[in-house]
């Protein structure tokens, strides 16, 4: 029984790990340090994944947005807006459980033994953090800049993004020699930002996703609309709460907008009431 219910989290593991591969296929790049900018490169993936990792193939949604509204009132951000809804409407936060490289990350860190904190009432406070953060750093500075100063600002990838330093910002320092005495405060702002959020996650299970990331924000308003989510059959159901206890992420039900779609609470369903999907096939 429990290598079967093990075999879910194996296989999302493996979808993980070959997302994180195709979202970096640029494997060159990890030698000598190159950033990718073949004619894909203009394309977002689903995850966040740094346009600067010296492996990506693509771009990431969340510089792709902020780089858009930098260019109001010029141009509107229709491409990113149409893949932002898209991806939204068809997976949601399915994406942070199975295709972000970071949300792997946090979760193989995790896995370090070490004194785990709970999630609780503060935490599920806390875990409003990253609407605030889409909106101030993803929204209103890229915008304010473009209209009070006329310059591009990405603001979370140039303050926050830890998935950007981690990715891009270490690795080109550690293959370009050149670029190392361009690294001023900024970047070890940004370095300090990175290794307490890395140290964090040993401890609190994915704490970048819960607390400060914005596409995660922009994935959860989705949650209610998304064609592939988990859903729970309410014939079956008998209110339990073993779904919820077993969660580790701020959830109050299965498939709130703190879902990331990870399917563990199915593997634990006593009834076996919880489903992926909008309709299901087989109820009993």
């Amino acid at each position: 029984m429990g290598k079967r219910r093990n075999r879910p989290e194996f296989r999302r593991r493996c979808i993980q790990l070959v997302s994180a591969l195709l979202y970096n296929a640029h494997l060159p790049g990890f030698l000598s340090g190159s950033i990718f900018k073949g004619p894909v490169k203009g394309v977002c993936v689903p995850g966040l994944n740094c346009y600067s990792c010296p492996g990506a193939v693509g771009s990431c949604p969340l510089g792709a947005l902020q780089n858009a509204l930098s260019n109001l009132p010029n141009k509107l951000p229709l491409y990113i807006a149409g893949f932002l809804l898209l991806v939204g409407v068809g997976l949601g936060r399915v994406v942070c459980g199975f295709l972000c490289p970071f949300g792997l990350i946090q979760e193989l860190l995790h896995k370090i033994p070490s004194p785990k904190l709970r999630k609780n009432r503060w935490t599920r406070k806390l875990s409003w953090l990253k609407y605030g953060v889409l909106a101030v750093f993803v929204v209103a500075l890229p915008v304010w800049y473009a209209f009070a100063r006329g310059l591009p600002v990405p603001a979370f990838c140039k303050y926050i993004c830890p998935a950007g330093t981690l990715e891009g910002g270490f690795p080109l320092l550690a293959l370009r020699a050149e670029y190392r005495s361009l690294a001023g405060w900024l970047f070890s702002w940004k370095a300090l930002v990175c290794v307490a959020i890395l140290i964090l996650c040993v401890f609190l299970y994915r704490a970048f996703c819960r607390f400060l990331c914005p596409l995660g924000a922009i994935y959860s308003l989705f949650s209610r609309l998304a064609l592939l989510a988990v859903r729970v059959d309410g014939d079956l159901c008998d209110s339990c709460g073993a779904c919820v206890r077993t969660c580790e992420m701020d959830v109050k039900r299965v498939g709130d907008h703190e879902c990331i779609q990870c399917g563990r609470c199915a593997q634990v369903c006593p009834k076996q009431a919880i489903y992926f999907g909008k309709e299901r096939t087989s109820c009993k």
